[in-house]
């Protein structure tokens, strides 16, 4: 089989500078390029500014509008990537995709059918903007800048759900090879490295690249090789938490079940490596319990989180709920739940017993099963001590239900509700 075309996804909001660094590729570039383009709008903007500052071909830009890629367009992608490669000559693919699509599901695409015969998936790069980074782990609202500039905006359609913009950022960098902290003239260095601190952790194994206008030598991001499909989706620094937790592993991790593995020096015992998550105080507590929320006093406990959590992830057992998971996410002041499924322990007999043979590691406990409460929270000198015992006082007795009425977490399988913006 001839060697596949390597391909790199691009993420970010709108308005981090993912069409200007497409742009600055096109540009500088020492290899032939394609660009497939994905816009929420019916007129590809993005494409269209493309097509305007290069003096690439028109058969080389590939459009996919009015749709995410990472959802309802999918099959169109797989059409058009298949196109592409029969109608251009080229080296190396960058898709650029919407300011919602969620990398992961846009990357598995190359990863089956026609499409993995294809195209190799080399790398998944997110672009963010400093500063909506920034406000975003300082538990801020983005806001207008000093200039005047428009507010922080992502990329909505009319018919979709809301999604908090701070959760889908977060998202894009926890899967994330590359991350080109973008617009770093408007930070001070302090900052930055601080937010450098907060990715490591986030997301331990991406190389973090400053950049100004999207500047970046095209050699340190295409050709990389970084991305590896038997462990997308694992790779988030609240999971490696979770999984640590769940291995009863503290040996480096302490209480607070610090997510990020801290460097040592055995020539010199004296010599203590100070990382940037050491300086910054940016670790990781985990909390498990088999005992169910009362659904009242954990909102309140959600909406009162100190602004120092960056991040908040993991399945919850609410009261009245024996059946349903919920699934909790957040990210800077941003918090909602949504209803993913049942819990294995509320399956038949026989379906319940298949599913724990082939998944032999899934936390069990003799009396309630799987159902559980299991949250990590991520951010800068966390007391864990305080956060147990402000869970602790949440949890409720099995069978229990709370007050309907000021009870606002999903009762249905999809639904999802927003705790805090």
């Amino acid at each position: 089989m001839p060697d596949r075309i390597p391909v790199t996804v691009v993420s970010g909001s709108l308005g981090a500078g993912k069409t200007t660094l497409l742009n600055h590729l096109l540009e500088t570039a020492d290899r032939r390029l394609a660009i497939l383009v994905n816009d929420m709008g019916e007129v590809n903007v993005d494409a269209s500014l493309l097509e305007g500052a290069s003096d690439l071909t028109r058969e080389g830009i590939a459009e996919l509008s009015n749709g995410c890629i990472c959802c309802e367009l999918q099959d169109d992608l797989e059409t058009e990537v298949r196109s592409l490669a029969r109608r251009y000559d080229f080296d190396h693919l960058v898709v650029e995709s919407s300011g919602i699509s969620e990398p992961a599901p846009v990357a598995r695409l190359f990863t089956v059918g026609d499409a993995a015969a294809r195209y190799e998936v080399d790398s998944l790069v997110t672009v963010v903007d400093a500063r909506l980074l920034s406000e975003t782990v300082a538990g801020d609202s983005p806001s207008s800048s000093p200039s005047g500039s428009p507010p922080f905006e992502r990329e909505t359609p009319p018919d979709a759900e809301d999604r908090p913009l701070s959760d889908l950022l977060v998202e894009q960098l926890e899967v994330s090879n590359v991350v080109l902290l973008n617009k770093c003239d408007l930070l001070a260095d302090d900052e930055l490295h601080r937010l450098e601190a907060v990715i490591a952790t986030l997301q331990p194994d991406a190389a973090v690249i400053r950049t100004v206008y999207s500047e970046v030598d095209a050699d340190e991001l295409l050709g990389r090789g970084s991305f590896d499909p038997q462990e997308l989706g694992e790779l988030a620094g609240w999971q490696r938490a979770l999984a640590a937790a769940r291995a009863g592993d503290d040996s480096d991790r302490g209480g607070s079940d610090r997510s990020h593995d801290r460097e040592h020096h055995d020539h010199d015992t004296d010599h203590t490596h100070r990382t940037p998550e050491t300086v910054y105080g940016i670790d990781s507590v985990t909390v498990g319990r088999h005992r169910p929320l009362d659904p009242e006093r954990f909102a309140d406990f959600l909406r009162e989180l100190p602004p120092s959590v960056v991040r908040l992830k993991g399945p919850c057992w609410i009261a009245g709920r024996d059946d349903l998971v919920i699934q909790l996410s957040g990210a800077g002041r941003s918090v909602y739940a949504e209803a993913e499924g049942n819990w294995i322990a509320s399956l038949p007999d026989s379906r319940r017993d298949l599913y724990r043979r082939n998944h032999p590691d899934l936390p069990w406990d003799e009396t309630h099963g799987d159902r559980r409460t299991e949250l990590v929270f991520i951010g800068t000198d966390l007391e864990s001590a305080a956060i147990e015992r402000s869970l602790e006082a949440c949890l409720t007795e099995p069978g229990t239900t709370g007050d309907a009425a000021a009870d606002p977490f999903p009762t249905e399988r999809g639904e999802r509700t927003v705790l805090r913006e």
